[in-house]
């Protein structure tokens, strides 16, 4: 409709006013202009979309009605037209003042726009402003501004004024002057504002704003319904609805750009679905207390009113969604601020603002109302899917602005007491009052009746938030603690291992659970399952009667609580093994003998041992069943003899041993009592890694180490055959005959008879391998055979005092035969003389030599004799005790002499000079050994030989030195040699060779050339030269 060009805003008058107060006071002229500059060119330069939204959302709200808000860029001018309460004479006035805002009036909570100043943005983009509405139409233009000015200045009624304008080179508050215009609203709408832009840049920067707009606009300004944006790319259509329940939804539409037909431009129609948002929205509204609005402007001191809203978007699912594209995550108050919020959804509110409009003001006003966006915030929280709540928890209180860190430090407290999560039963419940179990759905399910407040098994158990929040996390292990004492029948308890285990296929650490209850047969709920007692195998299938196991104490589980997860946590299937392994029955056993009646402990026992085949050499605790014996009485088994053992008739009266009861043989068998440690045969004492020295005290303490007489004697022997280490030595498999020291003397044939059996045999002819302390291996006499060889009475004597049958021949006279009948290799390892050799390398073998070779009773040859001394020559002096008396060589004869009158001959010229001293026969390269080992003196020490006759030295004879290469050239001839005042054949004073005779000079020149074997050779060619042919002939035949 055409309107008569009339003023029916007032804007003459609204000129008059300001042209009159600029020319009294040229200051104010200055104060409007660079007010107007600092928002348009600073704070407002980029809010001119969101300032025409905000009037537009006003005029909508004022006039009860859903607004629609059009924005056209086309042709260099920008087009604002909505529909709503069309422009009023204050309204007017409030665009042209920079200052008042024509809503403060009219006392309509829930107006945007409360400053009166967001108008001047459109001032950044156009010089020329028309706003068209109902009543007329308002233009502000700064040609006719800088018209109006000039005919004030030049009227000379300001004339401070023209210096002021001169001064800003021109630049004047265009939007103080507003003129009345002739123009209409376009059709369909209320109110229309043109902007003609200034210039192409500004047409860009305007059609960037424009780009940037998004649905968040419309959650922003509520009483907005539709933004339509228009350029010349095509058309947006931003649109807002209530949607299911109390959600709200917003829509994008685009249509192409406009095509030119016979009806003018018609817009193309869209190329796709419009995009569809969903908002979970809580909104909240109140009034402030006067006090917090204290320090606002007075404009606003009148405003109580405050609203707020929250707003995320969420998916078809319910789950939050991100903002959508473009969506700021900003404070909107109620349009976009430059204050960052750093959670997944949109606060908009009535938060006061700092001058510039682009930060929310400190103060009380803005506390109260950050209180009331973290309480509203929670209710928001309740209104999701709980899982999609999390999403939307502050992971921490370091916020991203000022805004934000107060946002979270409000929030953080009721967050922690609203019960917007949900229970595995659906209830709500508080983050501080939620428990997350470690173990899935299942294992949560199974304890729904015990953990009321868990959280669904299905939940992520290390979501951030949640850590957050404080929800306590149950791992497996405090899971097995809080159980402890609760009541539940097996079959519950059975529900709650099958969950567990189906946590552990998925990677739950099931070795957590070392405390879990498990409930037993006999009623009792006990802590962890390690050795409890599985009821299946085969002492559960009728070979042992499940009753006749109670006077064992076992700790069974309840059958209708097992599971296999009992036994991957360390309960073993109830076999008979399993049960004789359990410290309950060894406990059993040990008490047997105390027991009100041992038969309830040995039955089930003897059954036991009968289906694991289980002895006493693996468990040797199984000796200390008390059994019955012959006389009514009960034993230890390891103290009873089976009625048929040989042992009967073997081992002394009073032996130690008691005989078993005959029915308890009759009932269980021979094999069963000797599985326990009834004997049949000697039994058998063994360890591993036993270590000798003082260890072994603690070693055989309660085993049957225990009953090994002699033990500690026979480890300090192996110590000293490894010359006494620092370290103890260990030996690795030790095995050793109990019980030795009570065999009667007249049966020991029948003791080695048993002993060479197949079961004993090892443990006597095999030897015990030891460790010593460097590593070194030995192997060393084992502990029997080192007590037979001492213990054993063959023939009325020792093992060691008896030789081999085919022992060495310079053993015959010293040592009796042994029985034909022992076995060689027992006969071996019992000590039975055999070799020379093997006698001295016996610890206690070179002084047992030395003993019997001075006993007058033994008969030794001079050939064995000689070797016996050649022998002992090679012993460590340090292994033997020198003898007092020894078998010696007087005058062509063998006597026994005192140790003291022997000599060890070391020279044979030396022989005529000791005068009838029993000599030691010996070869003289081991005569200096010898006399070391027997401490007996040398005949060179004891000797002077001192040369008293006189001679000339002569040659050596061809003939000798034939036969002698390398030998003394001369020797020294005397007609009668005398040495210490005895005649002799021949002497060696050093290198020199004395001789009376050829048959001396033969002796004398081979002991220097070290031939003494060819004395006897060089002798024969000395008494007659001309045998040296035949006698070199003879020795190219030697070896």
């Amino acid at each position: 409709m055409v309107q008569s060009h009339t003023d029916p805003f007032g804007t003459a008058e609204l000129r008059r006013r300001v042209l009159h107060s600029w020319a009294d006071a040229p200051a104010r002229f200055r104060e409007d202009a660079n007010a107007e500059e600092d928002y348009a060119l600073g704070a407002y330069r980029d809010r001119a979309v969101v300032e025409l939204a905000q009037n537009a959302a006003d005029a909508a709200r004022r006039a009860g009605v859903p607004g629609t808000l059009r924005l056209e860029l086309r042709g260099g001018r920008l087009s604002a037209a909505n529909t709503g309460a069309p422009l009023t004479p204050a309204g007017v006035q409030s665009l042209s003042t920079l200052r008042a805002s024509a809503k403060r009036d009219e006392g309509e909570p829930g107006s945007t726009g409360r400053f009166g100043v967001g108008f001047s943005a459109v001032a950044a983009f156009s010089d020329d402003i028309t706003i068209a509405s109902a009543p007329g139409a308002v233009r502000w233009s700064r040609d006719l501004a800088r018209a109006a000015l000039d005919a004030e200045v030049a009227d000379g009624r300001a004339p401070g004024l023209g210096d002021e304008l001169q001064r800003r080179g021109g630049h004047l508050p265009l939007l103080r002057l507003p003129f009345a215009a002739q123009a209409a609203p376009a059709g369909g709408y209320d109110t229309e504002v043109v902007l003609v832009l200034r210039d192409a840049e500004a047409a860009d920067r305007l059609r960037a704003l424009l780009d940037a707009a998004t649905p968040a606009l419309l959650l922003a300004l509520g009483d907005l319904a539709e933004i339509r944006i228009a350029t010349d790319a095509g058309e947006r259509i931003l649109t807002r609805e209530a949607g299911p329940g109390e959600d709200v939804l917003t829509r994008v539409a685009r249509l192409g750009p406009p095509e030119t037909g016979s009806d003018g431009p018609q817009p193309k129609p869209a190329a796709a679905e419009p995009h569809t948002v969903r908002w979970r929205t809580v909104t909240r509204a109140g009034r402030f207390d006067p006090a917090d609005l204290a320090d606002r402007p007075s404009e606003e001191r009148s405003r109580l009113d405050w609203a707020l809203t929250w707003a995320v978007p969420i998916t078809s699912e319910g789950a939050a969604a991100a903002l959508p594209e473009g969506v700021a995550g900003v404070v909107h108050a109620p349009t976009p601020t430059d204050d960052v919020l750093d959670v997944p959804a949109l606060l908009i509110g009535t938060f006061p603002l700092g001058p510039d409009r682009r930060r929310v003001a400190a103060g009380r006003a803005a506390e109260a109302l950050v209180a009331e966006a973290a309480d509203a915030y929670c209710d928001l929280l309740r209104k999701l899917d709980p899982r999609a709540a999390l999403e939307l928890v502050p992971l921490s209180l370091m916020g991203r602005g000022e805004f934000d860190g107060r946002f979270r430090s409000a929030a953080a407290k009721p967050l922690l007491d609203t019960p917007f999560l949900r229970t595995a039963g659906g209830e709500p419940v508080r983050p501080r009052d939620a428990v997350v179990l470690d173990g899935g759905p299942e294992v949560v399910a199974a304890l729904s009746d015990v953990i009321g407040t868990a959280l669904p098994g299905d939940w992520n158990p290390y979501h951030p938030a949640l850590a957050q929040l404080r929800v306590r996390r149950v791992g497996l292990s405090e899971l097995a603690d809080l159980l402890g004492d609760l009541d539940r029948d097996p079959a519950w308890w059975a529900g709650l291992y099958a969950a567990l285990r189906a946590a552990g296929q998925r990677g739950a650490d099931l070795g957590e659970l070392g405390a879990l209850p498990v409930p037993l047969a006999d009623g009792r709920l006990v802590r962890g399952p390690r050795g409890l007692l599985l009821p299946a195998a085969d002492a559960f299938g009728g070979a042992v009667a499940a009753a006749a196991l109670a006077p064992l104490g076992l700790r069974i589980v309840h059958p209708e609580a097992a599971d296999p997860l009992l036994e991957r946590l360390g309960a073993v299937e109830a076999g008979a093994a399993a049960i004789l392994a359990d410290p309950q029955t060894r406990a059993a056993v040990e008490n047997s003998l105390d027991a009100d009646d041992p038969d309830t402990v040995s039955g089930p026992v003897l059954d036991l041992v009968a289906l694991a085949e289980t002895t006493a050499d693996d468990a040797p605790w199984l000796a200390e069943l008390a059994l019955r014996d012959d006389e009514g009485g009960y034993s230890v088994a390891g103290e009873l003899l089976l009625p048929s053992s040989p042992l009967r008739d073997i081992l002394v009266a009073d032996a130690p041993f008691g005989v078993v009861a005959q029915d308890l043989v009759e009932r269980y068998g021979g094999a069963a009592l000797a599985a326990v440690g009834v004997l049949d045969s000697f039994a058998v004492a063994r360890a591993a890694d036993l270590t000798l020295g003082a260890a072994l005290e603690d070693a055989r303490s309660g085993t049957r180490l225990e009953g090994l007489d002699g033990l500690d004697e026979w480890a300090e022997e192996v110590a000293e055959r490894l010359g006494s280490p620092d370290l103890p030595p260990v030996v690795a498999e030790f095995a050793g005959v109990a019980d030795l020291e009570f065999v009667r003397e007249d049966r020991w044939p029948q003791a080695l008879e048993l002993l060479s059996g197949p079961r004993l045999r090892a443990t006597v002819t095999e030897p015990a391998r030891v460790l010593g302390e460097r590593g070194e291996v030995a192997d060393v006499p084992s502990y029997t055979a080192w007590w037979l060889r001492t213990g054993a009475v063959l023939d009325g004597r020792n093992p060691t005092d008896l030789r081999a049958a085919d022992a060495d021949p310079v053993l015959i006279g010293l040592y009796d035969p042994a029985p034909e009948a022992l076995d060689a290799d027992l006969a071996a390892a019992l000590g039975v003389r055999s070799s020379l050799a093997s006698l001295l390398a016996e610890s206690d073998g070179p002084d047992d030599l030395l003993e019997r070779i001075a006993d007058p009773a033994r008969h030794v040859e001079r050939r064995a004799l000689r070797e016996l001394w050649t022998a002992l020559a090679g012993v460590d002096p340090d292994r033997v005790t020198p003898p007092e008396r020894l078998r010696a060589v007087r005058g062509g004869s063998i006597v026994l002499a005192d140790a003291e009158d022997a000599v060890v001959v070391d020279r044979p010229d030396l022989l005529p000079l000791l005068h009838g001293r029993p000599t030691v026969p010996v070869p003289a390269r081991s005569a200096a050994a010898l006399a070391d080992v027997l401490d007996l003196a040398l005949a060179g020490e004891e000797v002077e030989g001192e040369v008293t006759s006189t001679g000339e030295v002569r040659p050596v004879p061809d003939e000798a030195a034939a036969f002698l290469p390398g030998g003394t050239l001369t020797y020294v001839h005397h007609e009668e040699l005398t040495v210490d005042g005895t005649v002799v054949e021949w002497h060696c004073d050093g290198k020199t060779a004395h001789a009376a005779t050829p048959d001396g000079l033969a002796r004398a020149l081979c002991w220097l050339a070290d031939r003494w074997s060819s004395r006897h050779l060089v002798a024969a060619v000395l008494r007659d030269p001309q045998t040296l042919p035949a006698l070199l002939a003879e020795a190219d035949l030697d070896d």
